[in-house]
Order: structure tokens, then C-alpha cells, then sequence
């Protein structure tokens, strides 16, 4: 399945392209539900009058665990952004899948032969989907404390990760409030 060059496929096309690379099912739930948190928090960011691409932050979502279709850990960030790449989809959601785990140690990057470097999210669309992911966990929202403690707990408290979570939760508090607090499911 060859997408066209630069493209951003529909909610139907990403799903269809996780079936196609091998997601188990359950991947595919969890991003789903990835996705319906972080285009809630991207039309939070539009009514807050922020510029934000919807369709990038959904097809980003959608996607940002395709490369769990062939890798187990922190790797999937990287395979599943050279998937993309192979299939021809838009670079800016390639990168936005390199960068969705939050951010990784240098030497890992480096290990899967790509470039020395956190892999931080920069964008705006790129941190609603990392923001999106560490709050879902199965069909709940985590609250942001209970997040972070998890992937501190998983990572260490020194990972980039942690330190760049906190950086997007500090960005999103004002414009999302309360709101994240109070949802029970994705």
C-alpha cells in the first residue's frame, strides 16, 4: 500500500494502514482512543486561538504506534517513522511519530540509525500527541500526576521524557483547565 508523497491519510486510511502493517487489535484501540483525546485537546487549542493542523494531530495519532506492527519498546518510534516515510506519507507526520514517545536518550536514536538526539515534540500538533498518549492508558484518562509518576516509574526520573511532559503539561494547563481532570474516558 503506497500512499502519495506528502500525504495525510483520512481517519479511514490510517486505520486501514495499521491493519495492513500488522497492529494487533489492541494497539489499534489505543490509538484510536489516542486520537480522539488529542483532536479534543487540538480544538481546545483552536478555540484558545492557537493555529493547529486537525488533520495532522488526527492522522498523527491514528498512526503513532505503527511501528509496534514489527518492535516492542522505545524503538517503534523510530521504525514506525521509517514506515511512514516508506509508504510516502507527509514528513511532517513522520517526524511527529519519531517524536511522539515525549523524547528518548541520544544513544537510542543513534542505535536505530538516525540522527543524535532527544526527538523531542516542537510542534504544536507533535505535542498533543505525545500529551495524548501518556494520558491514555486503556479506556481511561490518566490525571497528569498519575502520568507522569507511571512514565517516571518506567523510564527514570532523569529520561528527557519526563522533563519535556512537564514542559507540555505546563504549555496545555491554561488552555485545556480542568477539563482534561474531569474526563473519564477517551
Amino acid at each position: 500500500m503506497l500512499a502519495l508523497a506528502g500525504h495525510l491519510p483520512s481517519r479511514e486510511e490510517a486505520i486501514r494502514i495499521l491493519r495492513s502493517v500488522g497492529c494487533p487489535d489492541n494497539v489499534i484501540r489505543h490509538c484510536l482512543r489516542v486520537a480522539k483525546l488529542a483532536t479534543r485537546i487540538a480544538r481546545a487549542c483552536l478555540r484558545a486561538g492557537l493555529s493547529v493542523d486537525l488533520a495532522l494531530v488526527e492522522a498523527g495519532a491514528l498512526l503513532h504506534d505503527m511501528g509496534r506492527a514489527r518492535v516492542r519498546g522505545i524503538y517503534h518510534a523510530f521504525v514506525g517513522a521509517e514506515m511512514a516515510r516508506e509508504l510516502g506519507l507527509d514528513e511532517r507526520l513522520v517526524r511527529l511519530i519519531a517524536r511522539h514517545t515525549g523524547g528518548v536518550r541520544p544513544s537510542v536514536a543513534e542505535e536505530m540509525g538516525w540522527p543524535p538526539g532527544e526527538y523531542a515534540p516542537e510542534t504544536l500538533e507533535e505535542k498533543i500527541v505525545a500529551y495524548a498518549d501518556k494520558l491514555v492508558e486503556g479506556r481511561r484518562i490518566l490525571p497528569f500526576e498519575e502520568a507522569l509518576a507511571r512514565l517516571k516509574e518506567e523510564l527514570g526520573p532523569g529520561h528527557p521524557a519526563i522533563r519535556n511532559l512537564a514542559r507540555i503539561h505546563e504549555e496545555f494547563k491554561p488552555i485545556m483547565g480542568g477539563e482534561l481532570e474531569t474526563a473519564s474516558s477517551p
